[in-house]
């Protein structure tokens, strides 16, 4: 969420950093003005007549004493007449700020100076390359054509339990899975200082908003219900992103400065709606409704937000170079950027049987845009109280770092090799067909 000090003080700044996304949200400004105003206005009032019963609640005392009896009771009548008026103000109150909060949150974050400008992601500049694509004396397999010959993942029995959009591991498929979960948990607390955590799968609405995920994009998420009472459906989701629970951990609090920086990760499963249209990239692991994921949060000081951002996406780069994967960064511009980001980098990954670039990671800052909206604080040194920068990123997302893995690695005999970082969590340094029995 936004400051509203910001909006009422540099209006003009706000909607054009808003057009920059291209989104039209720069149209909600004039409403959320309005809101504000009246807000304000109804405010003001209300203080006159509480000011103006306080008066004459006063004068009723000194008439008392004097035996004024009559117009004491007038003056009763008064301040009752005040007290309705006043009931009346503090009700439209709560609806201006309701409506003021409302448009509030549908609002996007504001990219920074140094996001480039864009429209879509043909717009977002590549920073750097890592390594070559791989070169093959065969004709690369797809991971869909490599999962099936060596039993990876059961792509039919999975769309047999649950429907398109979700998957069956088996074998060493199932193992390579796990292994690459306990590689990415390990890596991330032993080398980069997070701090495990394994939070709920499902959370209450707060917990969206508080993220920016809600109201905006809540079709696309999946509400629980318990059993069939229809009543308490939407009370609880299913996570979409381990950021979810994971940056509301301290939500409401005021944390001592310092506990920061704060650095959580979290292997979670995911769940999406949004898989993708029927027929484009569906088949196989690209879009699918349950992915895992291992997710990095940190919590930091404003000053630290963009350093903090480089060494997160350092932190994920590292996952790709110690698989032995060619990957690129990208600059997101202001088009493409995510609802509550100011500053995004994507990671990805290329895989040779698809012939093109996975995202594997998203790393952002979001400044104070998420502390707002979850009331999270820490109090200085010099006793104010602050909202700190919240950041995210995937350290990576599973399963695309899978189809990247097995497509780089395949050899000409069908098997697939298994990097050095992977093979104490496997125990073997290749997966064969003969492995199968």
């Amino acid at each position: 969420m936004l400051d509203i000090e910001l909006i009422r003080n540099r209006t003009e700044f706000v909607r054009a950093q808003l057009a920059l996304r291209g989104a039209g949200d720069e149209a909600l400004i004039d409403k959320i003005l309005q809101a504000d105003a009246q807000r304000r206005t109804l405010l003001t009032e209300v203080e006159s007549l509480k000011s103006q019963r306080n008066r004459v609640s006063k004068e009723i005392g000194a008439l008392m004493g004097q035996k004024k009896l009559a117009e004491a009771e007038a003056k009763k009548t008064e301040t009752r007449d005040l007290g309705d008026r006043i009931a009346a103000l503090d009700q439209g109150v709560k609806q201006a700020d309701a409506e003021r909060d409302r448009l509030m949150l549908q609002v996007p974050n504001l990219p920074q100076a140094s996001v480039p400008t864009g429209r879509t992601a043909a717009d977002n500049p590549e920073v750097r390359v890592h390594g070559a694509k791989p070169e093959f004396a065969f004709k690369p397999k797809s991971h869909v054509e490599l999962c099936e010959s060596l039993q990876l993942v059961d792509f039919a029995r999975a769309a047999k339990l649950s429907g398109s959009g979700f998957l069956l591991y088996t074998h060493w498929g199932a193992r390579l899975e796990r292994a690459l979960i306990s590689f990415l948990l390990d890596m991330h607390i032993a080398e980069n200082g997070y701090t495990e955590v394994s939070p709920p799968l499902m959370v209450g609405e707060q917990c969206l908003v508080g993220v920016g995920q809600f109201p905006k994009f809540k079709d696309q998420y999946y509400g629980v219900a318990e059993g069939d009472d229809a009543k308490n459906l939407g009370k609880l989701y299913l996570i979409p992103t381990a950021e979810t629970p994971v940056a509301n951990i301290h939500r409401e609090e005021i944390l001592p400065e310092r506990r920061l920086p704060i650095r959580y990760c979290a292997y979670t499963p995911c769940f999406r709606g949004e898989a993708g249209a029927a027929g484009v990239g569906t088949r196989g692991m690209i879009r699918v409704h349950q992915f895992d994921k291992v997710e990095l949060i940190q919590i930091v000081k404003p000053e630290s937000g963009d350093e903090a951002l480089e060494g997160m996406v350092g932190h994920a780069e590292k996952v790709l170079q110690r698989l032995g994967l060619h990957y690129r960064i990208l600059l997101l511009c202001t088009g493409d950027m995510g609802f509550g980001s100011t500053k995004t980098y994507d990671l990805e990954v290329w895989a040779p049987g698809q012939g093109s670039y996975l995202e594997v990671s998203s790393c952002s800052n979001c400044g104070d845009f998420q502390s707002r909206r979850m009331n999270l604080r820490y109090k200085t040194a010099a006793g104010e109280n602050q909202f700190p920068h919240i950041l995210n990123g995937s350290g990576t997302a599973l399963a695309r770092l899978f189809v990247a893995l097995i497509e780089t690695h395949q050899q000409a005999d069908g098997s697939v090799t298994i990097p050095a970082a992977l093979q104490p969590y496997l125990k073997t340094d290749r997966i064969t067909a003969a492995d199968l029995g």
